[in-house]
C-alpha cells in the first residue's frame, strides 16, 4: 500500500472551542451544549435552516465538517470521489436517550430520525453533495490505526480521491469532534501518528520540517 496521502486540513471542536489546523477560531463560555453549538453555527456564518432540526451529534459533526471544508475546492472532484468515514464510542446515545424520554408521553419522530449514528454523515453529505463511500464505526476508544488504514485503502484502491474522516462523540457528559480532510497531495503526511497528534492536540510537523 502506497499510503502517501496527506491531511489537507483538520478541525477540532471540544471544550467550547473550535480549532482549524491547530489555530483557535473562537471559543465561548456556555454551560449547555446546545447553546455552544448554536453560537458556533452563528459565528461561522453558515446559512442552513435544517441545522436547527438536527440532534446534538449531527450538529457537532456538521459544524466540524463546515469548518474543515472552508478552504476545500470540491469542484476538482466528482461527487462520488469524496467520502466520509467516522467513528465514535457511544453511537447515537444522546439522541437515543432523548427519544426514549419522549416515548413516555408522545414519541417524537423528529428525535427518532437521529437514533442512528450515521445520520451525521448523511447531513454532511447532503450539505456538500458528496456521494462517495461512507461508513460509521463504533470503537471503545479513538482508533487512529483503523482510520489511517481504512481511509488509505479507500484511496489506494481508487474508491475515493478525497475523504473526510475522524471522531464525533456526543454524550450527556461531554462532546468532541476531530475531523480530517485527506487528499493525495498536501503538506502533512497522513498516518496513525499524525492522526493521534491532532486528536491529542499536539503540534504537527509538516513534511518540509515546519510545524503546522
Amino acid at each position: 500500500m502506497n499510503n502517501q496521502y496527506y491531511i489537507s486540513s483538520h478541525c477540532t471542536i471540544s471544550s467550547n472551542a473550535v480549532h482549524y489546523n491547530g489555530t483557535l477560531l473562537f471559543e465561548a463560555e456556555y454551560t449547555d451544549v446546545p447553546g455552544f453549538l448554536l453560537s458556533a453555527y452563528q459565528l461561522i456564518g453558515a446559512k442552513y435552516p435544517k441545522f436547527y432540526k438536527m440532534d446534538n451529534l449531527a450538529k457537532l459533526g456538521w459544524l466540524a465538517a463546515e469548518v474543515l471544508l472552508k478552504d476545500f475546492d470540491k469542484e476538482k472532484y466528482q461527487p462520488t470521489d469524496i467520502g466520509v468515514v467516522l467513528i465514535n464510542a457511544s453511537s447515537s446515545i444522546d439522541a437515543d436517550k432523548r427519544y426514549y424520554d419522549s416515548v413516555q408521553e408522545i414519541a417524537s419522530p423528529a428525535l427518532f430520525v437521529y437514533t442512528l449514528p450515521n445520520i451525521v454523515i448523511g447531513e454532511i453529505c447532503i450539505r456538500h453533495h458528496f456521494k462517495g463511500e461512507n461508513a460509521f464505526y463504533i470503537f471503545e476508544h479513538f482508533n487512529a490505526d483503523f482510520i489511517s488504514s481504512y481511509v488509505s485503502n479507500l484511496l489506494e484502491t481508487e474508491q475515493l480521491q478525497a475523504c473526510i474522516c475522524g471522531w464525533t462523540e456526543m454524550t450527556a457528559t461531554g462532546y468532541k469532534a476531530v475531523l480530517f480532510l485527506i487528499e493525495k497531495a498536501g503538506a502533512i503526511h497522513f498516518s496513525t501518528e499524525t492522526v493521534k497528534m491532532v486528536y491529542d492536540s499536539l503540534p504537527l510537523v509538516l513534511t518540509n520540517g515546519k510545524k503546522g
